[in-house]
């Protein structure tokens, strides 16, 4: 983001860098708005691991947080984009919001299936909120590893620590 210039993205998109500016006032408020696009799209992909995970919410769920990780491609790129909102929010408080917002959807995609899970008697879950910040605290945590490329961590050893987390957290089998 440090490298990016108005003018590159204004000569990128065929117009004028005033028309740029008139958008966003801030490369900060550039980044909010690409991260909610990049958020808008992937709905989409979230959407379909529903329709591919069959009946069960373990399943989904494993297909959740293997849809979380940085895999090479699309999900490292969007990876790095969340790792330059969380550094950026921590320096520009206008950031904060967006980094909110966003984290507020992703809490509410893997609620909603935890508490559906329960509702069905497939999880044993005491706090849905808590669960859910357990995991995701753990996702993000070990995604940033991989994302550096951490020896101690490499991918499917965050996946399987991940998928056991899970499993633990909700009390029935993830995967």
């Amino acid at each position: 983001m440090d490298d990016v210039r108005v003018a590159r993205i204004a000569q990128a998109a065929g117009v004028s860098t005033a028309l740029v500016h008139y958008h966003f006032a801030t490369r900060e408020a550039l980044l909010g708005e690409a991260l909610r696009h990049s958020y808008a799209r992937a709905a989409a992909s979230r959407t379909s691991l529903r329709a591919g995970a069959g009946a069960s919410a373990g399943r989904l769920l494993a297909r959740m947080i293997e849809h979380c990780l940085p895999l090479p491609g699309k999900l490292e790129r969007e990876w790095v984009l969340w790792v330059e909102l969380w550094l950026r929010a921590v320096r520009h408080p206008d950031l904060q919001d967006v980094a909110h917002e966003l984290y507020a959807r992703l809490h509410e995609w893997f609620a909603g299936v935890i508490a559906e899970g329960a509702a069905r008697g497939e999880f044993s879950v005491d706090d849905v909120a808590a669960t859910t910040d357990v995991l995701l605290a753990a996702i993000d945590g070990a995604g940033v590893r991989v994302l550096a490329g951490d020896p101690g961590l490499p991918l499917d050893r965050a996946r399987a620590l991940l998928f056991a987390l899970a499993a633990r957290e909700v009390r029935a089998p993830v995967g």
